[in-house]
């Protein structure tokens, strides 16, 4: 996990100091007691942390000091904030496996959650994800639970699924609700629709959740267009305030919000390597890396284009590993910190419907994450609440 290791002796610290680099790193410190817990921590500038850490001991300081306690020093150059701060989360989990998850004050991605394993399917907003691949889907993640909250409610406005949460026991003599009453809901309760009905109204709301609103917007339009073509105008009215009133809720939603189960990226962060940027690929919501892509002369280009040696680096991950949920929750907390941050280093990619990711955007990617440029409007989505 951590890459380098040097043993510590107060006698020779000047040689320790300068054998570790002065940049970014996550590092461990262990004492001579198998016993002790280990300092585990991230720095912008690791020789000068250390020499705080384990110089001599200044008089009348409350500093902490830890130069007669350690015996062995761990550590890892990092390129970025996101590289030390998931590094990090790897180094603490295997060192404290009881008590990482205080230690790194995790705030879950809030998911809306589609209840397929129900009879009558419903949706909710969750922060605590199942088996990713079960009969649930979840769609996310979200800035915040209330943001999630708003475009679940403001896309449920254009369907009849149901809203309440309990169990349904269908009989004709329930009095129903608000919604049924309005013409907003299919009302199961008390069998006002066959079984049949319901669930092609979910499968409707499926598809447009699957496909962030835009297949709910092409149906409009089309119905639209047949009325007015129909000289139907009244209704054709009625329908283009439809889809006014569905635009803003679709056209803010952040590219980051997918189907879980179909989450597949490539972010790429600086390196600390010269010459080289830092992949991370993203599957299932799952972070797996970081693989270093060497940026190589131009001279040395010519007999295998960058496309292709970005295709062969991501074949290069290893087999993402099944995970437990609150693995890939973690992973996605991690993910949305850095994702909806006002500004971010890095630049992240997400795969199309069939798994394939924009190979020419990602390249001109590359080529400004390892220059430190910020993205061209083209090449980045808005982040902002849905």
């Amino acid at each position: 996990m951590l890459t380098e290791r040097l043993e510590f002796a107060p006698e020779r610290d000047t040689d320790v100091f300068s054998a570790v680099p002065a940049g970014p790193a996550v590092f461990l410190l262990r004492g001579g007691d198998a016993k002790s817990e280990p300092y585990v921590s991230k720095t912008a500038n690791l020789r000068r942390r250390l020499q705080r850490l384990l110089g001599p001991v200044e008089e009348r300081t409350k500093k902490l000091n830890l130069r007669d306690r350690v015996g062995t020093i761990e550590y890892s150059p990092t390129g970025s904030d996101f590289e030390s701060g998931f590094l990090l989360y790897a180094a603490l989990k295997a060192a404290f496996p009881k008590t990482y998850s205080n230690r790194l004050r995790f705030r879950f991605a809030p998911f809306v959650k589609l209840h397929l394993e129900n009879e009558y399917p419903r949706a909710s907003v969750t922060t605590r994800l199942g088996r990713i691949n079960g009969p649930s889907l979840y769609y996310g993640p979200f800035v915040s639970r209330v943001t999630a909250e708003k475009f679940m409610n403001d896309s449920l406005d254009f369907f009849k699924m149901r809203r309440c949460v309990d169990d349904l026991n269908p009989d004709p003599k329930f009095p129903g609700c608000i919604y049924s009453e309005m013409k907003m809901c299919l009302a199961p309760c008390f069998k006002g629709c066959t079984d049949e009905e319901y669930v092609a109204e979910v499968s409707r709301v499926q598809t447009y959740f699957d496909s962030a609103g835009d297949c709910l917007l092409r149906e409009l339009s089309t119905e639209r267009e047949a009325a007015s073509a129909s000289l139907a105008f009244e209704d054709a009215a009625a329908i283009h305030v439809r889809i006014e009133k569905l635009k803003p809720v679709v056209s803010q939603l952040p590219e980051i919000v997918q189907r879980l189960d179909r989450l597949s990226a490539l972010m790429i962060q600086p390196s600390h390597i010269d010459g080289s940027v830092a992949f991370f690929q993203i599957a299932s919501g799952r972070i797996s890396g970081p693989i270093q892509f060497v940026i190589q002369a131009a001279e040395h280009t010519k007999s295998q284009s960058m496309e292709s040696r970005v295709q062969e680096a991501m074949q290069s991950f290893p087999t993402s590993k099944t995970k437990s949920a609150l693995e890939t929750m973690e992973h996605l907390a991690l993910l949305k910190r850095w994702y909806y941050r006002g500004s971010r280093t890095g630049e992240i990619f997400f795969a199309d419907i069939k798994g394939e990711l924009p190979i020419r955007r990602v390249v001109r990617g590359i080529s400004r994450v390892f220059r430190g440029e910020k993205p061209e409007p083209e090449d980045i989505k808005p982040a902002e609440n849905a």
